[in-house]
């Protein structure tokens, strides 16, 4: 039997963050390992917030450290609009994450999407396909680009990155972006990693808080029902990872794996 993915469950949001930031630390240090440099991607919504909350704090030893002069920073998914713009990602990171760090140290290398061309979701993707080509190497000598981490959000229909429910981008396994003009959470147009790269990580977290989730949860976990954050559990197993808070799942997800100990679970010693 495949193995499944692992759920920790929190207290609180402030409980979960100290293991949240354990966890992106030792994938961080792994990749920095396998290739002197960590390339994650992240999703938008209530993620960068508690990002921030995990990894901005000050580091209490060598081993706590955030090399963030060795991040490379992707996103999951973005929407067609301008890096100011309400609806952006790009703008959603920098407000809560990039632009609280200490900006004498040395900084992530963050690739946002090409403005120039947001009339054009096809040529976006097209784009944003090409900088993960520049980054992973040729894409005639890479089938896939290998990620060292996504760090994800879930919407309340199990949707994750811009792939939702039932939407054809399900079926998609050449492009490593795509386009969507058709979303159905606002603003309509926008461009996605594919499933293929999202399930072709080293490792994936996904970052679930609030009774809202609850509801969903369960489907994930319990019935699957095709839902993409099931897809990505059933395709990763082990190799994901889901951070929630108590009123996620409470009382309604059977393995759950409590915290471990007054901080969460301990995740110091995880192979990335």
């Amino acid at each position: 039997m495949a193995k499944q993915a692992n759920l920790y469950a929190f207290p609180t949001t402030d409980a979960l963050a100290p293991a949240l930031r354990a966890y992106v630390i030792a994938c961080q240090d792994a990749g920095i390992q396998r290739h002197g440099v960590f390339k994650v991607a992240v999703s938008g919504g209530s993620l960068p917030k508690t990002l921030a909350q995990a990894l901005l704090p000050a580091p209490t030893s060598d081993a706590d450290t955030v090399k963030w002069g060795q991040w490379e920073i992707f996103f999951a998914d973005e929407r067609a609009v301008p890096l100011d713009d309400a609806d952006s990602n790009y703008a959603l990171l920098k407000s809560e994450l990039l632009d609280k760090l200490d900006q004498s140290s040395p900084q992530p290398t963050v690739h946002p999407i090409d403005t120039t061309v947001l009339s054009d979701v096809q040529e976006l993707a097209d784009r944003y396909e090409q900088a993960l080509v520049r980054s992973f190497a040729s894409r005639d000598s890479v089938k896939l680009p290998i990620f060292d981490l996504l760090l994800l959000g879930c919407g309340p229909d199990g949707h994750t990155c811009s792939l939702f429910p039932g939407h054809e981008l399900l079926r998609e396994t050449s492009a490593w972006v795509a386009p969507i003009e058709d979303s159905p959470k606002p603003p309509p147009r926008r461009v996605t990693l594919t499933l293929p790269v999202v399930t072709h990580a080293v490792r994936i977290a996904f970052v679930a808080t609030g009774g809202g989730k609850k509801g969903i949860m369960k489907e994930i976990f319990e019935e699957g029902k095709g839902l993409p954050c099931a897809l990505v559990n059933e395709h990763t197993g082990e190799r994901c990872s889901w951070f929630v808070d108590n009123d996620a799942v409470e009382g309604r997800i059977d393995h759950v794996a409590e915290g471990l100990g007054d901080d969460g679970v301990k995740l110091g010693e995880v192979e990335c």
